[in-house]
């Protein structure tokens, strides 16, 4: 193949790295609106008045907004696909504040300066109420987070707002009584993962204008362009077909554009102004009114038989959705829905949820999306069985994955139609070395180095709800325009899948023009995000390529007088099988805008997928422990990836390496705090830190690629399943090296020092 499993460059690498003008901030209008939001100080509180009448004197204030002014239609944040499982649970501006940073008013004038001087002159008065923030309590707490009366679910999810409760289930697989009886051995522990923010470069940014027919247009840095339509048309009170939304460059989602952050705010002073309005969220913002990663608490209880069988399973996570129920069912079924078919020799299992509100900013999407979390706490408690029972980790492991072929119940009864992951679990025993390291090291007096490990799987994309389209056009000079509607955040889709497009017609990558994402324009794409893009548009874009062959193939013969069995393309020119008539692309082409050839010749296909099949990842790492202090170095980490066939081999290996960095991030690093007022603590990069090259030592990614026969050229995804490794792999070389079983994240010096004092 010409362009499959090869190292393609960005076709947008230069553009990137030599500054031009790509990305939103850089395209604001002259004269824009300045939008800025003033925030709530209280966790939980009510406006009993507001007075903006001083403010809107100031020079420069163009408006000023509150509760009062915005329609009353509950709506959703939450970028998924409609009827979105997210409650709606908020309006733009609310009588009710929920967390520190909620938003009370909303300002737009010529300058910041002038919003500044704003701000302090809305005078607002609240009725302060006990804020909850302490979400293992939420769950029938006094305190009612949603009173409201026209809270509304699409569908039922099993919450209860009167008891803080968003969401809830609980499924039951087999006898679990009876597979727990059987068992020689029984392990039970909590762990307790954090709220991650996703720090991505580039923060939320929005800007909005009217166009020339008066329809409201939105150009925003957003994985979800479509959702967002949608959104803001519901929450304003508009057709979709009055709403417009532009994608210029992302500079970085990992999920948290996955929600509708910025966009409502700068679209309604548009809306009620008529003038353009740009809103930039700050760093700050970012951080403190966006949306993180779910905390959860997940209890595991595992049994097995002495020679590490695994017989039974019960799973149950509290999560903590915050302030808004953006997410909130479907983050939290992956805590154990991808985590439970690992082990899928399993005679019985249970997974249960319950999700929480809480008076702390709102939960979201993040790479990884509940697996990261669930995989934490199922792959830490099977190392401690291991150590239990005495074996290696990896053969406890080869005992219990499922095999090609098997239907995994806990995977939504999927059918596993690829997988190399027995190869992933060897191939990352070799390259770390585990024989002969396993499970430590003295390497000096107060210094030991042990290993650990752990292994994941994913999605791609959502079975049987997601759709990607794609449209292909012939060009009158032979060359071809993509229109798609997913999103490039960084990830070099556009590049991927101009490769899938080139390889299926038989031509070279510059004659693939990819357009942006306009939703005037670009056929429907749910977004980039629950690991897609790849796997779902790029066999959209099989689809459509081989639609449009067959349209120029019937129209070269109709040139040619011939029939179209008779016409063999090249991908330079058709010619017919005797060889005696030649048309060449660039021909045909023209032909299509000259003279009467009464066919335009493009074509445009959807993809949907009935199932989801996983990705499998293994990571080993190696780690230097100083055992009077606590300190870690990481000296080595191995990932070894099994995503189908892998389509560009220098973004697969990208992907894989900084997935890698953001979980050893989450399990070292990361942990958003509130103060007892519930005011986030660690608002900006000096609070909150995120590991620099400096950190994470040797990096190594392999793959062993299985083919998956659903998948554009036997592609799964990639984007997700690398983050969750790192924390149980980094947990288990811990325990290795010091006995100390570390279940809260982040690992810290004085979480090992502790726990060896305890010792």
């Amino acid at each position: 193949m010409r362009y499959i499993s090869k190292d393609v460059k960005k076709i947008d690498a230069t553009a990137l790295v030599t500054g031009k003008p790509v990305y939103t901030a850089d395209m604001l209008p002259k004269e824009c609106l300045v939008v800025k939001v003033l925030r709530s100080p209280h966790a939980y509180a009510r406006i009993k008045s507001i007075n903006k009448a001083i403010a809107l004197k100031v020079p420069g204030i163009e408006a000023v907004y509150t509760y009062e002014d915005v329609p009353r239609i509950r709506f959703t944040m939450a970028g998924q696909s409609y009827p979105e499982p997210s409650p709606y649970d908020r309006y733009i501006l609310e009588e009710y504040v929920r967390y520190v940073g909620d938003v009370v008013a909303i300002v737009a004038g010529e300058s910041e300066e002038a919003i500044s001087k704003a701000f302090k002159l809305i005078k607002v008065e609240y009725e302060v109420f006990e804020p909850v923030l302490d979400f293992t309590k939420a769950l029938d707490h006094p305190i009612v987070i949603h009173p409201e009366e026209d809270y509304h679910n699409n569908f039922p999810i099993g919450g209860d707002r009167m008891r803080n409760l968003c969401a809830s289930e609980s499924m039951v697989y087999g006898d679990l009584e009876a597979a727990f009886a059987e068992s020689d051995v029984i392990v039970e522990n909590v762990y307790h993962t954090k709220a991650n923010a996703q720090a991505m470069m580039e923060t939320f940014r929005t800007y909005s204008y009217l166009d020339h027919n008066g329809r409201l247009t939105l150009v925003s840095s957003t994985q979800i362009p479509f959702h967002v339509r949608r959104h803001v048309a519901r929450a304003l009170g508009l057709s979709k077909t009055k709403v417009r939304v532009i994608k210029p460059r992302i500079g970085g989602g990992f999920g948290a554009k996955q929600t509708m952050v910025s966009e409502i705010y700068p679209a309604f002073v548009t809306q009620k102004t008529g003038k353009p309005a740009a809103m930039i969220f700050t760093r700050e913002e970012t951080f403190k009114a966006s949306t993180s990663r779910h905390e959860m608490q997940i209890r595991v209880k595992v049994g097995s038989d002495k020679e590490g069988n695994i017989k039974a399973i019960d799973l149950y996570t509290l999560s903590n959705t915050g302030a808004y129920g953006e997410h909130a069912s479907t983050v939290v079924g992956l805590s154990g829905h991808k985590t439970i078919p690992l082990y899928n020799k399993a005679k019985a299992f249970k997974f249960s949820y319950d999700v929480v509100y809480s008076n702390t900013m709102s939960a979201g999407a993040f790479r990884g999306y509940g697996a990261t979390q669930g995989i934490f706490a199922l792959e830490s408690i099977m190392n401690e069985l291991a150590s239990k029972l005495g074996i290696d980790p990896v053969e406890l492991r080869l005992k219990n994955i499922a095999q090609e072929g098997e239907v995994m119940p806990a995977y939504y009864d999927n059918r596993l139609e690829s997988t190399a992951l027995k190869e992933c679990l060897l191939k990352g025993k070799e390259l770390i070395g585990w024989d002969e390291k396993y499970p430590y090291k003295q390497v000096g007096k107060n210094k030991v180095r042990s290993v650990g490990m752990a292994m994941t799987m994913q999605g791609s994309a959502i079975a049987n709800i997601d759709v990607a389209a794609v449209e292909i056009r012939l060009g009158d000079d032979g060359f071809y325009t993509l229109m798609i509607g997913a999103t490039d955040m960084g990830t070099g889709c556009d590049t991927i899948l101009a490769q899938i497009a080139a390889e299926c017609l038989d031509c070279e990558m510059d004659k693939i023009v990819v357009t942006g994402v306009d939703t005037d324009i670009s056929p429907f794409d749910a977004g980039s995000y629950a690991s897609s893009t790849t796997y779902l548009t790029g066999q959209a874009v099989i689809n459509t390529c081989e639609a449009l062959k067959e349209k120029m193939i019937k129209a070269a013969a109709k040139v040619l007088e011939v029939s179209k069995e008779e016409i063999i393309f090249t991908g330079e020119q058709f010619e017919t099988s005797d060889g005696n008539k030649v048309l060449t692309l660039k021909e045909l082409g023209e032909g299509q805008v000259v003279g009467n050839m009464s066919e335009y010749l493009s074509a445009t296909k959807s993809h949907s997928s009935p199932t989801s099949p996983p990705p499998f990842m293994t990571g080993f790492v190696e780690l230097e422990i100083d055992t009077e202090t606590g300190e870690m170095e990481i000296i080595d980490y191995v990932g070894v990836v099994d995503c189908g066939t892998v389509i560009n081999t220098s973004l697969a290996r990208i992907q894989a390496e900084g997935g890698i960095v953001q979980g050893i991030g989450m399990a070292l690093y990361e942990d958003i705090q509130y103060n007892a007022q519930g005011k986030m603590m660690n608002n900006s990069f000096m609070q909150y830190k995120i590991p620099s090259r400096l950190d994470v030592g040797k990096i190594r990614v392999a793959f062993e690629s299985s083919y998956e026969p659903t998948g554009p050229f036997g592609a799964k995804s990639i984007g997700e399943v690398v983050i969750n490794t790192p924390s149980p792999a980094l947990a288990h070389a811990v325990f290795n090296g010091t006995g100390v079983a570390v279940r809260e994240l982040p690992i810290t010096p004085e979480k090992i020092v502790m726990g060896m004092l305890k010792q």
